[in-house]
């Protein structure tokens, strides 16, 4: 909207404005704004919230310390979305694909936790949505997605080529390439894509989600990882540095560094709120929107097989309850004392802040190797 206004309408007159039409300067224009958006709007929206008594309930077989935490207001996603979308709005071209794209994803994602969360509080227990309910719509947003991706492959902006990190000339494509041409088994031809696709968002979305059980660690760790995925989206979409690193270069995928840099002052903005100890939490509405952000942002940009690196910690603790929930039905013993993994140091002994710590330094060695992997190739 900004964008249409100071650059589009406005350069011809006012020369200086022609500075908004680089990406760096409204990403940082987007990134403060989705700063101050959160802490402007965080403490209307945390007392909104304790009006309406919309407080988190505690699992029992939990660590007992996280007792006290009953009826901290939840929900708190709804600021993080809104100080993403905003910014991303006001600052990022609007006639690009992709930032709708990623809007849309962004936002799908909310309405799913939003409706497991508004569960939570109506019934006033821990469970929502049941796990097929709120499966089945993620793999349909998901699909969503990867619907629309093929469409705009049709128009030669997206590709279904795999980057592989470490591998300059190895790009499979996911595309079955005997079957695209074939009026009857077309569909067939995509699936391998979607099927992808669904995995790399749906698993990013859990992923998130499950991360999201102390004060601060989903949000400090989704600010690492959605700072390295502004810079990949930059190098991305800028002639130089992709050819420089020899990367498949999308010339409309830069307009997204904008909505990263967007995901990265909201989280921070958030993280005020939410540091230990926490004055509100996100719930579903914002660990899946976070998680589904990240994982679009990923597939539109083509860094898919990068995205577990990008956010080790967020693989990890997914991970951890696959191990954990795989080895008690196959041997009814547990690996962990419990999933995820960050509450099995917790019963360890150690104190919340602590875990929180070394975790965001766990995460920024993750999303630096994973950056350093842009060179290694």
């Amino acid at each position: 909207m900004l964008y249409w206004l100071l650059f589009i309408k406005l350069q011809h007159s006012v020369p200086p404005f022609r500075i908004f039409r680089y990406v760096t300067f409204r990403t940082a224009f987007a990134s403060l704004t989705a700063l101050f958006t959160a802490l402007i709007v965080g403490p209307m929206v945390i007392g909104r919230l304790r009006e309406f008594q919309i407080g988190q309930y505690i699992r029992e077989e939990g660590p007992k310390a996280h007792q006290k935490k009953a009826g901290t207001p939840t929900m708190g996603g709804l600021l993080i979305v809104i100080a993403i979308i905003v910014p991303t709005l006001l600052w990022a071209d609007l006639s690009n694909r992709f930032v709708w794209i990623a809007v849309f994803s962004t936002c799908a994602f909310a309405a799913i936790g939003f409706t497991d969360d508004y569960t939570k509080v109506t019934h006033r227990r821990n469970l929502g949505l049941t796990s097929r309910a709120k499966l089945g719509l993620q793999v349909a947003t998901a699909i969503v997605v990867g619907s629309l991706l093929i469409a705009m492959q049709s128009y030669n902006l997206y590709s279904t080529r795999l980057i592989v990190p470490f591998f300059k000339q190895f790009h499979p494509d996911l595309v079955v390439q005997t079957l695209e041409h074939s009026p009857h088994w077309w569909p067939l031809a995509f699936l391998p894509f979607m099927a992808f696709v669904t995995l790399v968002i749906v698993g990013s979305s859990n992923a998130v989600n499950l991360t999201d059980g102390l004060d601060g660690l989903a949000i400090g760790c989704t600010v690492i990882a959605a700072g390295a995925l502004a810079v990949l989206t930059y190098v991305s979409g800028h002639a130089t540095f992709a050819t420089y690193l020899e990367l498949q270069r999308m010339p409309q995928v830069a307009e997204l560094t904008i909505f990263c840099g967007a995901m990265v002052g909201s989280a921070i903005g958030f993280l005020w709120y939410n540091a230990h100890p926490a004055e509100v939490f996100m719930g579903d509405v914002g660990s899946l929107a976070l998680g589904g952000a990240i994982g679009t942002v990923a597939v539109i940009i083509k860094q898919e097989l990068l995205l577990p690196f990008i956010g080790g910690v967020f693989v990890i603790e997914a991970l951890s309850v696959i191990l954990q929930v795989g080895s008690y039905k196959l041997r009814k013993k547990r690996i962990f004392k419990m999933a995820p993994i960050h509450h099995h140091f917790e019963l360890v002994g150690w104190s919340e802040s602590k875990i929180i710590v070394r975790f965001w330094i766990a995460s920024l060695v993750f999303a630096l190797f994973a950056l350093t992997t842009l060179k290694l190739r």
